[in-house]
């Protein structure tokens, strides 16, 4: 997985294409719509800053929310102003993903200047990966820099189609700083870990990441469970769990995987059970034998907790996805907590550690851990499917490095 990065192309007053993911979230529906937070912008400002240290001019295309059609609360245009506020430079912004004027801006655009255009998602041939759109798209630049990995499992004409023929007229395409760690970060776990390598799998369902715990089994010495999927695997072990999360579809292929692992799958020995899910509601620590009938598990316990610690003992690299708990409640977020300190003690001695994504990155970020990982993931669904050891097309279009 060995991708042409962005200090590999020459790029120096070029006219540049980045697709960027700036699916931030906004205030409202109704003027003025301002963007509330602004995370995701300034994960692409080492992409955009270096492009316009090059002298390059940019032009930069994302896709917001999931508009049906043109609908007007999902423009480009908080956005443009949210950058240009960061930035502190001047930041033009089209009404069109391509057309006239998006041709007319594109071609006026000088080194040192930012364009964005309009919401992929208003053109319907976005997703179907219109090669028409592909190729309108490919005409407004002389290269292409995908900085998007939230996108890249997406075979969309601005993530994936542009590639072509962009190539078919010589330009370059690469990935930005933003891609291109998410590659090396999480490359490195599918292709080549180093060992001793544990997984930690949390989060409701095991439905969704059975996938992904096949593809770990191949490839982690051990896979720590929590969360609530571990509620499926206890009672596909025979172990009663009151009134816990369970997916009773998922049961056989719990049964599967636990059969498959044999002692490589670690489970929870003690949990947090309360009589209703709540915020206040009163939480009890119970080895997981003893679960009351008429209670459910929301965290994992303290037993568990020291369970872990002493698995990720000498292990060189970490891989965790999903929270160990109700983490959105306080009550039941110090499961989660632990993990995320345990975690940061971890790297202190060199252990390499990278969080999926997702609630796993809002757990981190929440316990104010973020900068101790190695690699925090910005891409939920493409860093799952890329651990699942799928090939992530805005990935694979990309010149090789």
């Amino acid at each position: 997985m060995n991708k042409k990065s962005i200090t590999q192309m020459n790029l120096q007053g070029k006219k540049v294409l980045v697709r960027v993911d700036f699916n931030v979230p906004l205030s409202g529906k109704e003027p003025p719509i301002t963007v509330t937070d602004d995370t995701r912008i300034r994960a692409a400002l080492p992409t955009i800053n270096y492009l316009l240290a090059q002298n390059a001019a940019l032009i930069l295309c994302s896709h917001l929310g999931r508009p049906k059609a043109q609908e007007d609360h999902y423009r480009m245009d908080p956005v443009a102003a949210r950058l240009q506020e960061i930035l502190g430079r001047p930041v033009k912004k089209v009404n069109e993903l391509v057309g006239e004027q998006a041709n007319a801006a594109a071609a006026a655009l000088q080194p040192g200047e930012i364009l964005i255009l309009e919401n992929t998602r208003f053109h319907p041939g976005e997703t179907k990966n219109s090669p028409d759109l592909s190729a309108q798209l490919a005409d407004l630049a002389d290269a292409y820099v995908n900085d998007a990995f939230g996108s890249a499992h997406r075979a969309h004409a601005s993530t994936e189609g542009v590639v072509a023929p962009m190539r078919a007229k010589g330009g370059e395409c690469g990935a930005g700083f933003l891609m291109d760690a998410e590659i090396k970060a999480l490359g490195m776990a599918v292709t080549d870990p180093p060992r001793p390598y544990i997984a930690i799998m949390g989060g409701a369902k095991i439905s969704d990441k059975i996938l992904l715990i096949d593809n770990l089994l191949q490839k982690a010495d051990e896979i720590l469970i929590g969360g609530g999927m571990a509620n499926t695997f206890l009672k596909a072990k025979g172990i009663e769990v009151g009134t816990s999360l369970v997916e009773e579809a998922a049961l056989p292929e719990a049964r599967r995987l636990l059969e498959m692992a044999g002692d490589r799958i670690v489970l929870p020995v003690d949990v947090v059970v309360a009589p209703h899910f709540a915020a206040d509601a009163p939480g009890e620590d119970v080895p997981v034998a003893q679960i009351p009938t008429d209670q459910m598990a929301l965290d994992i316990g303290l037993v568990t907790v020291q369970n872990f610690y002493h698995h990720l003992q000498g292990v060189q690299l970490v891989v965790w996805n999903g929270p160990m708990g109700v983490f959105e409640f306080e009550r039941f977020a110090a499961g989660t907590n632990a993990v995320a300190q345990l975690l940061a003690q971890l790297t202190d001695g060199g252990t390499k550690v990278i969080i999926g994504g997702g609630d796993s990155a809002a757990a981190i970020a929440k316990a104010g851990l973020t900068e101790k990982m190695t690699h925090v993931s910005t891409g939920g669904g493409a860093s799952l499917e890329l651990l699942e050891g799928k090939v992530l097309p805005g990935v694979a279009a990309l010149d090789e490095g």
